[in-house]
């Protein structure tokens, strides 16, 4: 009985120390950014076609203006803003699209725009 109090408590210890040291070097809202941009959502659109933002840390942010939308980055693991909300990333230099990710309608399928970052 002892033995198995002992591994529970060692398994547990680890599963916490595991939880505590990882780092997304992709996302990390904790991490200040050197850029911003903001996304206003309408009804099938954004408010611009394109961004333009320098490489480091981007604090991208969400606005809903019409109707309910939400963000994601092809190819930038973890990053989805719901409704509204910033979030900061790591970009470096590329394109990245970025998608509606609410279902709003007819036009969800075209509401995209890209961030270009030099």
């Amino acid at each position: 009985m002892k033995k198995l109090v002992l591994l529970a408590v060692v398994l547990m210890m680890g599963l916490v120390l595991a939880a505590c040291g990882g780092d997304d070097a992709s996302s990390s809202e904790a991490a200040e950014a050197d850029e911003s941009v903001t996304l206003t959502a309408t009804n099938f659109d954004f408010d611009q076609e394109e961004y333009h933002v320098n490489a480091g840390n981007v604090e991208i942010e969400l606005v809903n203006e019409e109707g309910m939308h939400g963000i994601t980055i092809d190819g930038v693991d973890g990053f989805e803003i719901e409704n509204e909300g910033s979030q900061v990333v790591k970009l470096t230099p590329g394109e990245y699209t970025v998608r509606c990710s609410v279902p709003c309608g007819a036009g969800h399928s075209e509401m995209v725009a890209t961030i270009h970052v030099e």
